[in-house]
């Protein structure tokens, strides 16, 4: 696989004076693990012509706490979470996991009575999965990255069936130039990851992300690109373990032109 081209010159155009402030939610598997996930998300966000905001004081959604039945623990995060980020125009998370935590449980948190219900719902509806964001709120139809090698895609199974993601990640991939685009059987599968469902179910996850990897494997792609941080790491570790030459990148770095770090999993 080739070397990327470098990114447009001089990067994103300044957003004008009116441009809709947008609060980044980072996600802790990309503060902790993939940083250069986050930094791709801002300069995509920027390029959408909005302002960028990175609340100093978020910290996680609540998901792992509300998958696991801690109500109680999860309501508090998001809690936490609606005050830090209710006061912009939107919200926007580079994970469909997270942003359908928000999207679609936050207001299942907080009882009819309870106050914070009625903000819940009111963050939920400006809160956006970062691609859907692009495409479907600013009507982004095209990127000016560049690749030069092909790639399948992994739908992960929040977004595409919490949040509908499907076409939009595909639709912006076809502009990036050089890029080929393969179809892998059963793109829409699990890839066995599912937060706790790995540590639960080692053996059934372990199945699962073998056919995943297999079946991106197959199409002959350099690499496999997905909306969710969790998921490419499952695929990227299998494909490791299994000595499969695919690798694995969020597709907000390839879709700013931000290919230069090692993929996922690399030194």
């Amino acid at each position: 696989m080739t070397q990327p081209a470098a990114a447009p010159a001089g990067g994103a155009a300044q957003p004008g004076a009116d441009a809709p402030d947008v609060a980044l939610l980072v996600t802790c598997l990309v503060d902790a693990f993939r940083p250069s996930v986050g930094f791709a998300a801002v300069r995509l966000i920027e390029e959408a012509g909005c302002k960028v905001h990175v609340p100093e004081s978020q910290t996680c959604c609540g998901q792992p706490a509300w998958n696991s039945g801690d109500r109680d623990g999860a309501a508090a995060l998001a809690a936490r979470t609606i005050e830090a980020f209710e006061g912009y125009d939107y919200v926007v998370l580079p994970s469909g996991s997270c942003a359908a935590t928000m999207i679609k449980d936050y207001p299942e948190m907080f009882r009819a009575e309870d106050p914070m219900r009625a903000r819940a719902e009111a963050l939920a509806a400006k809160t956006h999965e970062l691609v859907s964001f692009l495409a479907d709120i600013r009507g982004m139809t095209g990127v000016e990255a560049a690749l030069s090698g092909s790639a399948t895609y992994h739908d992960s199974c929040s977004g595409l069936r919490s949040l509908k993601i499907k076409d939009q990640p595909r639709a912006l991939l076809a502009s990036v130039e050089g890029l080929e685009l393969r179809e892998m059987q059963e793109s829409d599968v699990c890839c066995g990851f599912g937060g706790t469902f790995c540590v639960k179910y080692p053996e059934v996850s372990g199945v699962m992300a073998g056919d995943k990897t297999r079946n991106a494997a197959e199409t002959g792609a350099d690499l496999v690109l997905a909306g969710d941080l969790g998921c490419l790491m499952n695929i990227a570790g299998k494909a490791s373990r299994e000595g499969l030459s695919i690798k694995a990148r969020h597709v907000a770095e390839v879709l700013a032109g931000m290919t230069d770090t090692p993929a996922i999993g690399e030194e």
